[in-house]
């Protein structure tokens, strides 16, 4: 079924037909209805409609809904789209009355409006999930909140810290990503709905009225704009990107940390596969095809971008492009954020003891401590490691006149400070890598998804 066929004597042919019908947004069955409710019922408020006309129209999509949700309504390879589908199954369940059910009403603002209703579910969805992985990836740094490894700057050992600050790093970002779905959700709740096919209609409909049934936060205010606008897909696209790009970071040093070379954690036998020639490999496949599908979802956001570049207003065809690229980016990250949830809970992390030199920055800041200007306590201990290494010695062989060698402000008790332990416990900074500040972060990161209405999570000791 097609809702434009008047003008035409013939019906369209199958090279057309294949190439311009997309059945992904099939998946907005409900949203479709859901809009088409809300409709109809301010038709019938605003007079355009009889009572009795929105009451036969409401029950047979009740009806409609009711069947989706069953699991047994029947998509026919011959509905051109999802509207046209209701408008078929409508005309089956109550007759001729289900023609009015398009009045004062376009598939470009019906579109808009079904994509608006699924992103904003699915942002509301996306935001639970990563609040929950925000969540488990913060329970797991309080496990290892005493759990010593070195730091890295540009891949080499920089300062000694825990696990549970670096896991810590990653529960951020997934708070901040929910954050930016949600705003992005403010800027998705406006409903298209009466725009019509461009520049509105000439009966006395009540966009805010549609806006209010459908529990949205306004109406559009140009009928051009809400029809031929996709800047709002785009960025929950980009918002799917830029947790992909979180959570592929956070692959990357799963598969970095499960090597011999590195040594920081094991993969139980649930979350890792095996190799079909090398017997011993354990191979970390969840983290590389999250590593491999972010790289797919920014390809998404080029897509989406690229499908607005000079488009003139208001509806064309090519925003059709959208749905696919909208779904798939937000399955994909559903689906990774699922994945390696399921991969943290299942992998075994190690205590790793960090290269001696990373305690430099400590007797720098003991010189700093007794007044020694910060660049000159640097020149010191960098000449000091740098004559131990010309010895084939580290710090750890270093003695009281090393040190004083090195600066004279330097005492003998200095050479306590060599020690990764205690350099972690003495890391006083807010957010740093002490065991407090692990526990202290992840008590402000429950607290902030509590507040904006997340699960209930009791603190881990």
């Amino acid at each position: 079924m097609t809702l434009w066929g008047g003008r035409f004597e013939e019906g369209p042919g199958r090279v057309l037909w294949d190439y311009t019908t997309d059945h992904s947004d099939r998946r907005l069955l409900d949203d479709d209805v859901t809009g088409s409710m809300a409709h109809v019922a301010m038709l019938g408020e605003t007079g355009i409609l009889q009572d009795a006309e929105v009451k036969t129209l409401l029950g047979g999509l009740e009806a409609i809904r009711i069947e989706a949700e069953a699991g047994s309504f029947e998509f026919f390879e011959t509905d051109e789209d999802v509207h046209s589908t209701v408008e078929r199954r409508l005309f089956e369940l109550v007759g001729d009355v289900a023609g009015k059910l398009h009045t004062a009403r376009s598939r470009n603002d019906q579109i808009a409006l079904d994509m608006r209703l699924y992103t904003r579910r699915a942002a509301s969805d996306r935001i639970t999930q990563l609040h929950g992985f925000a969540v488990a990836v913060a329970d797991l740094a309080q496990e290892h909140a005493s759990t010593i490894v070195p730091s890295l700057t540009h891949l080499q050992q920089a300062q000694a810290t825990t696990l549970g600050h670096h896991l810590m790093a990653y529960a951020w970002m997934a708070l901040r990503d929910a954050e930016r779905f949600s705003a992005a959700r403010t800027r998705i709740d406006v409903s298209p709905l009466g725009a019509g096919a461009s520049a509105g209609t000439s009966l006395p409909i009540d966009p805010d009225e549609t806006a209010r049934r459908l529990d949205m936060g306004s109406a559009f205010e140009n009928s051009l704009d809400a029809v031929g606008s996709r800047d709002h897909l785009a960025e929950y696209v980009f918002c799917c990107a830029q947790a992909m790009a979180n959570l592929s970071r956070l692959a990357e040093e799963i598969i970095l940390w499960v090597t011999p070379e590195f040594g920081r954690a094991r993969l139980r036998d649930s979350v890792s596969t095996g190799s079909s020639a090398l017997p011993q490999k354990r191979n970390p496949d969840i983290a590389e095809l999250a590593r491999g599908r972010a790289a797919r979802v920014f390809g998404l956001l080029t897509s989406i971008m690229a499908l607005q570049k000079a488009l003139p207003l208001a509806y064309n065809r090519d925003l059709q492009e959208d749905k696919r690229l909208v779904f798939e980016a937000d399955d994909t990250l559903a689906g990774t954020l699922s994945a390696m949830t399921e991969l943290l809970d299942h992998t075994e992390f190690f205590e790793v003891t960090p290269s001696v030199e990373t305690a430099s920055l400590d007797l720098a800041e003991a010189l700093v401590a007794r007044g020694v200007p910060f660049r000159e306590a640097h020149e010191a201990v960098g000449k000091l490691v740098l004559s131990l290494e010309a010895e084939d010695r580290t710090l750890l062989d270093a003695g009281p006149g090393d040190l004083t060698g090195a600066h004279s402000a330097f005492i003998e008790a200095d050479l306590e400070l060599i020690d990764a332990g205690g350099s972690v416990k003495r890391r006083i900074s807010p957010g740093g890598g002490s065991p407090d500040s692990v526990h202290a972060q992840a008590a402000e990161l429950r607290r902030r998804i509590a507040d904006v209405g997340g699960p209930p999570t009791p603190p881990t000791s």
